[in-house]
């Protein structure tokens, strides 16, 4: 018998679904208190997650979410670069 595998879960910081993690975007800050996209998902560091759609993306960038997540300032290329990943993935499928 082949056992089904179980489909890891997160949840995103601005709309608080739980998705698949493969559908959403990981954000992370490291040690030395940088904020970069992490699109592998494999980074060390501290995670936050957000929807793979720019609406959300918007709705982050104007609450301000992803630094109270992360407890740091985060720069506005962030957004910049979530809209590119959000849209990246969106051109594959």
């Amino acid at each position: 018998m082949s056992q089904k595998r179980k489909v890891p879960l997160r949840k995103c910081i601005v709309t608080n679904e739980m998705k698949p993690k493969k559908e959403l975007i990981r954000i992370v800050r490291n040690k030395e208190g940088e904020v970069f996209v992490d699109p592998t998902g494999k980074k060390n560091g501290r995670g936050a997650y957000v929807s793979n759609d720019v609406e959300v993306i918007e709705k982050a960038k104007k609450t301000g979410i992803i630094g109270r997540q992360l407890n740091t300032k985060v720069d506005l290329s962030i957004y910049d670069d979530l809209k590119n990943v959000a849209e990246g993935t969106k051109n594959e499928k």
